[in-house]
């Protein structure tokens, strides 16, 4: 699974919580030590794909990889003139850069 997990873990009280984060449904799972986390988010995602599948439901996916922006016109075109003279498109100069700020 390639989707963000949310953990709260708490050492002095052994347990574990936790959720998958980018979905709207509630997706929990509980364990006592971080041993058994990967088993228990494992069960919990096949229980959620189990519960889609008898109630006739499509899982969510985390995200699509696509993302509309609104600008406005002048930074649009600031934009546009970096990701040219960097030789890329605008998509993919935005995905850079997003990516290097997610990653700072």
């Amino acid at each position: 699974m390639g989707a963000p997990v949310e953990r709260n873990c708490s050492i002095m009280l052994s347990s574990c919580v936790g959720h998958i984060a980018g979905i709207r449904d509630i997706v929990g799972f509980h364990c006592e030590s971080l041993q058994e986390l990967r088993d228990a988010f494992e069960e919990a995602v096949t229980d959620y794909l189990e519960t889609c599948a008898k109630l006739g439901r499509t899982p969510q996916k985390p995200y699509s990889g696509h993302l509309s922006l609104r600008l406005a016109p002048a930074l649009h075109a600031t934009v546009a003139v970096k990701a040219q003279l960097a030789h890329k498109s605008i998509s993919q100069w935005v995905a850079d850069v997003l990516d290097r700020e997610v990653h700072a």
